[in-house]
């Protein structure tokens, strides 16, 4: 049997449930449990395997404080949706790092920094990095 392939914007609220409860400090038991299902479920949510359901998706965003929208910013165009005129490139690639447990851990070690000039600092000093390779 072929294996089903997810929705993008399936694919995408995921992610963003796995970012912002990331962003919490809090497990996929966790969340499972104020849910009442089990960690495997939220996995399923989160890779975008299964389809969250719009009263779910609702409760999802009163425990993890944020508006439903939020799932949604920066989600891919999909096909026979009209474009905005002038719409600028999609963001996506910030997203996918920052849910991360890598780009979710930098940001916030980054963001703990007070010195400005510090951070700009770090910035060259990564950038220099990545021109490099």
């Amino acid at each position: 049997m072929a294996e089903k392939i997810p929705n993008p914007i399936d694919r995408h609220v995921g992610t963003r449930v796995r970012m912002r409860r990331m962003m919490l400090a809090m497990s996929q038991t966790d969340l499972g449990d104020a849910l009442g299902l089990t960690f495997q479920q939220v996995q399923k949510y989160e890779k975008g395997t299964n389809r969250v359901g719009a009263s779910r998706l609702q409760h999802i965003s009163q425990i993890l404080q944020v508006p439903v929208a939020f799932f949604f910013e920066g989600a891919p165009h999909q096909p026979g949706q009209p474009k905005g005129h002038g719409e600028a490139p999609s963001p996506a690639y910030v997203f996918d790092f920052l849910a991360t447990s890598d780009g979710l851990a930098l940001t916030k070690a980054f963001m703990r920094i007070k010195e400005s000039k510090l951070r700009r600092r770090i910035v060259d000093l990564v950038e220099g990095i990545a021109d490099e390779e």
